[in-house]
């Protein structure tokens, strides 16, 4: 038995890094997943993934900004496992530049990917959530970042983005309290993935929706940073999920509205 048996999660950008710890954590504990990648390998694996350890999943593939995904998102959850309980809008990536440098397509990408395809998400899944009462609570968990709690050089599209779902966070968790879902965020500090993992090269790019975008840390940069964690380290995917998976217990069902920082003591 475990502790998400019985519920239904839909978790976007979960074909690689944070998103895939937390599908996996959910499914390990006993939820059906609905697994997202923009591309069909990676959401392939971990759906195999979880599979092979005798949970159940399925993929939606698909860039979470396309026309109509959202509702094909929510839908694919009530589809193939008859409902929908926890929500996590993960998927995003950055692409940064001083302000002076940055273009209104660089602004407008990073806000849609991480701020408006997560309103729309959660649009698209109220209705189910009103037409169908539950006895226990529903989650929603944002992922934000401390780029958005802090602010972050380099950063102002993803800090306002990210900035953006804390207040949406706050406010859904007052509009949704009446239909007893939690709505709450996760603001997350220097955790290893692709995005982040230190690299020589200076044109690391991954190509995201036709474009180049650069990824990676300087090794030295990547030192510093760790030398400045309380901790004395980054993080993992897997303790990020962790953060995540708490928010979803029943025992934080009193817990809604708030912004959890996950950055190991770093201010």
């Amino acid at each position: 038995m475990g502790t998400m048996d019985g519920r239904v999660a839909i978790v976007s950008g979960s074909g690689r890094g944070i998103g895939r710890a937390i599908a996996l954590k959910l499914a390990a504990e006993g939820a059906s997943v609905v697994v997202n990648d923009l591309d069909a390998e990676p959401a392939a694996e971990t759906v195999a993934a979880i599979e092979a350890a005798g949970g159940r999943a399925v993929a939606c593939v698909g860039s979470v900004t396309g026309e109509g995904f959202a509702e094909r998102f929510t839908a694919t959850a009530v589809e193939s496992f008859g409902g929908l309980d926890i929500i996590v809008n993960n998927a995003g990536y950055t692409w940064d530049t001083v302000i002076q440098k940055m273009t209104d397509e660089q602004w407008h990408t990073v806000l849609d990917v991480h701020l408006t395809a997560s309103f729309k998400v959660l649009r698209a899944a109220l209705p189910y959530f009103r037409a169908n009462p539950v006895p226990y609570h529903r989650k929603v968990v944002n992922i934000s970042s401390t780029s958005g709690y802090y602010g972050n050089l380099g950063q102002a599209n993803y800090a306002a983005a990210k900035a953006g779902l804390i207040g949406l966070t706050k406010t859904l968790a007052k509009e949704w309290g009446r239909y007893r879902v939690n709505v709450n965020a996760v603001a997350f500090g220097f955790i290893l993935t692709r995005m982040t993992e230190a690299t020589a090269a200076d044109n690391a790019t991954l190509s995201i929706d036709g474009r180049d975008i650069k990824v990676g840390l300087n090794p030295e940069k990547a030192a510093m940073a760790s030398k400045i964690i309380p901790l004395g380290r980054p993080g993992t995917p897997e303790e990020a999920a962790g953060a995540v998976y708490a928010l979803c217990l029943p025992e934080t069902d009193y817990v809604s509205g708030q912004c959890l920082v996950v950055d190991g003591a770093r201010v």
